[in-house]
């Protein structure tokens, strides 16, 4: 059975909140998962230790439970792997930039 890496909400309304878990691939978003590997909060907060005002989005994860799950198989969601690759446990996905025109190779020099 296909096993996935992805996130189950909790919060509140306009307040969201993720567990990031290891379950079936058929089971619904919110239902039992088989572990819960980490969270993250979406909502950018002032970090207590840095003093430059910067705010950040929290990520808590279990490192090793996470290098295990990829380790036998499981499939990040895309946004759980864009978030293991902010963490480096995977390689992060080519994102297409702007669309850029054909390089053309320069004519031939005459030389007279």
């Amino acid at each position: 059975m296909v096993v996935k890496i992805r996130l189950a909400r909790f919060g509140r309304v306009n307040q969201p909140f993720y567990n990031i878990v290891v379950a079936h691939a058929r089971t619904a978003r919110n239902s039992r998962p088989l572990e819960v590997i980490g969270t993250y909060d979406p909502i950018p907060k002032k970090d207590t230790y840095d003093d430059s005002g910067k705010l950040h989005k929290d990520i808590k994860l279990d490192v090793l439970r996470a290098k295990y799950w990829i380790g036998v198989g499981a499939q990040p969601t895309e946004t759980a792997w864009r978030l293991l690759s902010m963490l480096g446990i995977v390689e992060p996905k080519y994102r297409p930039g702007p669309p850029q025109a054909p390089q053309l190779p320069d004519p031939p020099k005459k030389t007279a």
